[in-house]
């Protein structure tokens, strides 16, 4: 899958994108048929333990996306750019952003998107970067907006309905559509030839977004937005504890897990 057979969707079938930050994840997804995996910055939350995306680095998300691509086939990877690795000088941007596809083996980017990435992503996408941009709710900017439905009142509406007119103007091949309502949503979705993909924003876009941890019951809590498909915190807990049990009572391990020497009987 390349950015262009994404591209090519709008309108035509649903898009599924889910996030992944590990080769076994990664590999589950993609064997499920998954269009595209975003090694998200939401790893911050789910995996390393911050209490925002905000501390994620350029190094870990290279990292991360690198393990992914390894264990993916089919579906399109995603490397999500951390806060301040753009947006201050466009150069750096542009060498962050190239080194997920040069050194990580991504197949696309994606920016949380503003005036201030329309350049950027014309500029990116000129030199074969392909940009996935990002409206509505941006978790990068939760200091200066919280983390709040975007795009409630006509001029909001209007400013997201413009930027993703203009990043598609700069030759982004999707839009991840946050947190937005699903009639803004429709009307974006209707407004552009390229292709949206909603995460809380209603069931017109072109396709849809999750948290991987959220989809499969390991996070604590699910956005409202969001749905929980299985209880793999229930899982793991209960192996666990079984786990624990069987050390503390003397059942595991078992002969079956050892193995015997003859020679050795006598080695003090």
């Amino acid at each position: 899958m390349r950015a262009k057979d994404i591209r090519e969707k709008a309108g035509e079938e649903p898009i599924t994108m889910l996030t992944a930050y590990d080769a076994p994840t990664a590999e589950l997804v993609d064997e499920a048929g998954v269009d595209a995996v975003l090694v998200g910055d939401s790893v911050g939350n789910t995996r390393l333990g911050y209490d925002s995306t905000l501390p994620v680095t350029v190094d870990e998300m290279a990292s991360l996306t690198a393990a992914v691509a390894r264990a993916t086939d089919d579906a399109l990877v995603v490397a999500d750019m951390p806060f301040l690795s753009y947006g201050a000088d466009e150069d750096e941007a542009v060498e962050n952003c190239g080194r997920m596809l040069k050194e990580a083996d991504a197949d696309a980017i994606k920016l949380e998107s503003g005036p201030h990435t329309v350049e950027l992503t014309r500029r990116l996408t000129r030199l074969g970067v392909p940009v996935q941009a990002h409206l509505g709710l941006t978790p990068q900017r939760e200091n200066e907006t919280g983390l709040f439905r975007q795009g409630t009142d006509e001029e909001s509406a209007r400013r997201i309905l413009d930027l993703a007119r203009e990043h598609e103007a700069a030759g982004a091949f999707s839009l991840v559509l946050e947190h937005v309502p699903a009639n803004l949503a429709a009307s974006v979705t209707e407004a552009l030839d390229i292709p949206t993909i909603g995460i809380g924003a209603g069931p017109d876009c072109d396709g849809q977004v999750l948290v991987v941890d959220e989809v499969i019951g390991l996070s604590e809590r699910t956005a409202p937005f969001s749905q929980k498909f299985g209880d793999v915190r229930g899982e793991m807990r209960e192996a666990i504890g079984d786990y624990a049990e069987a050390v503390e009572s003397g059942e595991f391990p078992a002969d079956e897990h050892s193995h015997h020497e003859d020679e050795v009987d006598d080695v003090y």
